[in-house]
């Protein structure tokens, strides 16, 4: 089957950890290949259906990618599930700092890859996006420093 990778930042206040105990306030997710961009400013059943409908454009299975999916993945998978009762990307998640630890081959150099970025790491989520896509491009061209 194919796949289109989806890299997705999302964003919440200091403190909410987990969407237990707080809410996320906004995500930002670029697909690999065309660079085009989704910005979710809410949590609503309106933003989570533009969502879904934004990412059927792509061909082939939607995955997620995140230099923090453990973090990511759980805001948009509580989301999905609350509003529209399935997450189009199903139960798992890529970390793009497992990917860099093979690619260089050792699991304690995972951060690394963050130099590689082109857009500045900001906090807003599409720009963050896009710099973890950058880098990753990086890394498919083998640059790894």
């Amino acid at each position: 089957m194919a796949q289109t990778l989806i890299f997705v930042d999302c964003e919440a206040p200091f403190g909410c950890g987990s969407p237990a105990v707080g809410d996320m306030t906004e995500f930002g997710a670029v697909e690999y290949e065309t660079r085009k961009t989704f910005h979710g400013h809410d949590c609503s059943k309106e933003t989570f259906e533009s969502f879904r409908d934004w990412l059927v454009q792509f061909k082939g299975h939607p995955v997620f990618v995140s230099d923090n999916p453990a973090y990511d993945w759980q805001w948009i998978n509580f989301y999905f599930w609350r509003h529209l009762g399935e997450n189009p990307f199903g139960h798992s998640a890529r970390r793009i700092g497992d990917f860099y630890a093979g690619l260089v081959g050792n699991f304690y150099r995972a951060n690394e890859w963050k130099r590689l970025r082109v857009t500045k790491h900001d906090h807003n989520p599409v720009n963050d996006a896009m710099g973890n896509i950058e880098a990753f491009a990086r890394m498919l061209k083998g640059e790894t420093a």
